[in-house]
């Protein structure tokens, strides 16, 4: 799996150098596969019996299709449960890998699904004792990886690094990177980025749209020491930013990888010239030309967003 990739977007912080390390490029076509691996090893070496264990995860989309491709490589039984959320196209990856696939439509107290997601996950392990639960919101094998992978790459392709900007969604990446960054590179000003509604830091609970960052429910890995200041971003923000990347840059980008870059264009006003700044992109955009690129699913959602619209395919009459 690739770590090293990254490109300039130095624009968005006039005077200072931006790099954004691109983490879609990998088999699973996110930063996820990663996680992915280090779970399914975690589970491994757990002592459980393989493959008459089953597995089952909690996922917003790119987990469940990289824990599919791996699990339909290891032969071991997965059940990946989703909400309405996730696109189409990941639910559909992740059935077309072998999973059993359960979308839970219930919202949780909070406004969100996580919790009835894990609530059903519950209910079956009290149902099923041959099923283990990855639990990638406590798994410190998640953060771990990231640790010694992502965060180690940053530091091995950039070197010196003023600012990290990084999504929390679970906070794996967050809190492996943080943790290498802090050990290897203590000067680098660490921001969590996280989209408006989500609960991770605190904030008021409210309805989201766009699977991968933010979350219902604080994960326990979460671990505020290491980072230096915490984002949050709107959905219409994130949308217009990956849109406009499309239209004006040719980068077909996702929706977490909008709202990082939302989060390091609106600190380029506090940010000195001469620095350098890096950012994670979690996956590109292809998984979401139904939600965050096509103007109909946009405009039911955000009517105010009319700038950088997407032409649409059309269709010849017969």
């Amino acid at each position: 799996m690739p770590d090293d990739l990254f490109i300039r977007l130095d624009q968005l912080v006039p005077g200072s150098s931006v790099f954004l390390k691109l983490e879609g490029l990998n088999p699973a076509g996110s930063v996820k596969l990663k996680t992915a691996v280090a779970l399914v090893a975690s589970a491994e070496d757990s002592g459980r019996c393989f493959p008459r264990t089953r597995l089952i995860e909690s996922t917003s989309g790119n987990l469940g299709v990289a824990l599919a491709m791996v699990c339909a490589a290891k032969g071991y039984p997965l059940t990946c449960v989703t909400d309405p959320n996730a696109t189409v196209r990941s639910r559909r990856l992740m059935a077309v890998l072998g999973a059993e696939v359960v979308v839970i439509d219930v919202r949780d107290a909070q406004g969100g699904y996580l919790q009835s997601r894990i609530d059903y996950i519950g209910e079956r392990l009290r149902r099923d004792p041959d099923l283990h639960w990855l639990n990638q919101y406590a798994n410190p094998a998640g953060p771990q990886v990231h640790q010694d992978r992502t965060g180690r790459a940053i530091v091995a392709e950039i070197g010196h690094a003023d600012y990290a900007f990084i999504g929390a969604g679970t906070t794996g990446t967050l809190m492996g990177c943080a943790e290498y960054l802090r050990r290897h590179s203590p000067v680098t000003r660490i921001i969590a980025v996280d989209a408006e509604g989500s609960v991770t830091f605190g904030g008021p609970a409210a309805r989201r749209h766009l699977p991968g960052l933010g979350t219902s429910r604080r994960p326990e890995i979460l671990d505020t020491r290491n980072i230096d200041d915490v984002v949050h971003i709107s959905e219409a923000d994130s949308i217009a930013m990956c849109r406009m990347l499309a239209k004006e840059r040719g980068l077909l980008l996702g929706g977490s990888t909008g709202t990082v870059l939302c989060a390091v264009q609106d600190a380029a006003k506090f940010i000195p010239d001469g620095s350098v700044v890096v950012a994670i992109s979690p996956d590109f955009g292809d998984r979401y030309l139904e939600t965050v690129y096509n103007d109909a699913w946009v405009a039911e959602r955000w009517p105010g967003i009319s700038r950088h619209k997407v032409s649409q395919v059309s269709r010849e009459p017969a």
